[in-house]
């Protein structure tokens, strides 16, 4: 206790003043590196939202090699379009279940740090055994290492987003939400930039292409999942330094987590959860067999979470978004416009989706359910991705991509009909899902009880 409250002393001391005396320029140095050490400054919480936010790259950049090097593999490992897309299958298939327990796992085993560090080595581990099957010709350890590479993958997202809640939960989540997809984005493009480029100066440097070349070039790409484990290792020391100087919990996604908490489900939530799935559905094979180029989401992920913080309106940005979607593989299935008008509608409706319906389970089920809901929508859609993924591999390798596109038209319909759904069910409910960002505000202070300046201050100055 003596050295917590002597490096709490210490922060603050260092800290700039608020009587309005001008402290020396001198001093300017140390005040910024004292801010950056302050678990209670906002330059502190920045560093860890950009840890935050750098966690998920590595798996992200390796999530979609297969995407980016289709026609390599395919090639040189000598397989269909329909075997091609079990790459997808087996990274989905694991998360059926661990998506749901990853949460558990992290609130009742490891705890959040553990739990985001064990899960960061399982994404490091499947990369290594993915390139392993290139390198040695084996299609089945390849697909052993997009098993392994699912378990850590999506449950290093359940721990990201506890992050994410525990040091940014209120009306900074929706930005928070929406820059942490942003930097997934930018690891998905710069994959798909990069590892074609890669591919070619390793088949140079061994002089002819083949499993071994895929193989190597795999390999190297996994150094992007060594950054993901600095980052939880980092994350992991900086949460419980800030516990141990503020008080504060560790980050959890609820108090208990029980397979039974499903029946107590809204009607809502479990239209977010057909939402969900019916869209992505609809998205990310459609990424995996046409490259799509994720740089358009990549900017706008933070500034569509920002305007949705701004505004509140989820479900109108949310139906905004599928039918955008729709509108893209309407034109693609239907029309002879250059594709790139298309693809770029399905950035931005992406970017807008994910900012405004995930935050939405948070408005939805109580706190301790936190944890079971988001679990069960991340295994949900990893149920559907995975099924759909085979699907859309066997649709295009016997029909072609008219016939796929009519499919992912279909899938999206569902997920815009669940949306009007959501809005005439919200809406008799009392509307709290397409509240503005005011009237949450309101509500949220009517519901608290709001601590005098005074004695706020006093809390401020003992941390």
């Amino acid at each position: 206790m003596e050295e917590e409250e002597e490096e709490a002393r210490a922060l603050l001391a260092d800290g700039p003043s608020e009587a309005g005396g001008g402290a020396p320029a001198a001093s300017a140095g140390p005040g910024v590196l004292a801010a950056l050490c302050d678990p209670s400054r906002l330059a502190h919480r920045l560093l860890v939202l950009l840890l935050m936010c750098l966690l998920g790259f590595g798996s992200y950049f390796c999530y979609d090699n297969p995407s980016a090097l289709q026609s390599q593999v395919k090639r040189d490992m000598q397989v269909n379009t329909t075997k091609f897309m079990l790459l997808y299958a087996w990274y989905s298939w694991p998360n059926v279940v661990m998506c749901f327990f990853g949460g558990f796992l992290i609130d009742r085993v490891f705890g959040i740090r553990w739990g985001t560090i064990i899960f960061s080595v399982f994404v490091c581990i499947g990369q290594v055994v993915f390139a392993l099957g290139g390198i040695f010709n084996a299609f089945w350890l390849m697909e052993f290492g997009r098993f392994v590479f699912g378990i850590g993958g999506e449950s290093l997202a359940v721990a990201q987003n506890t992050y994410a809640v525990s040091w940014f939960k209120g009306k900074e989540l929706n930005l928070v939400f929406g820059l942490q997809l942003s930097m997934a984005r930018i690891g998905s493009t710069v994959n798909m930039n990069l590892m074609g480029w890669l591919y070619a100066k390793v088949e140079t440097s061994l002089g002819s292409t083949g499993h071994t070349t895929l193989g190597v070039t795999l390999m190297i790409g996994g150094i992007t999942c060594i950054l993901s484990l600095i980052c939880a290792l980092a994350l992991a020391y900086l949460d419980q330094r800030a516990e141990r100087i503020l008080h504060k919990e560790q980050g959890k996604t609820g108090e208990v987590i029980k397979l039974t908490d499903v029946k107590d489900f809204s009607l809502s939530l479990w239209l977010i959860f057909i939402i969900c799935v019916c869209y992505y559905v609809a998205v990310f094979p459609f990424i995996g067999l046409g490259n799509i180029v994720y740089v358009i989401s990549a900017p706008l992920s933070p500034i569509f979470g920002f305007l949705v913080d701004k505004t509140g309106k989820n479900i109108i940005w949310v139906l905004c978004a599928v039918v955008t979607t729709l509108a893209s593989h309407v034109l693609l299935a239907f029309t002879l416009w250059n594709p790139w008008i298309a693809m770029c509608l399905l950035g931005i409706s992406y970017s807008l989706l994910a900012c405004a319906l995930w935050p939405m389970v948070a408005f939805v089920v109580p706190e301790h359910q936190l944890g079971t809901a988001y679990g069960f929508m991340q295994s949900i859609q990893n149920l559907g991705l995975a099924i759909i993924s085979i699907v859309a591999g066997m649709i295009l390798d016997t029909r072609g991509y008219l016939f796929l596109e009519v499919f992912f038209i279909a899938c999206v319909s569902l997920s815009l009909l669940s949306v009007v759904l959501l809005y005439l069910v919200n809406r008799a409910q009392g509307g709290n899902l397409n509240y503005s960002a005011k009237q949450r505000e309101e509500i949220k202070l009517s519901h608290a009880d709001i601590t005098p300046a005074c004695q706020v201050s006093t809390m401020c100055r003992t941390l």
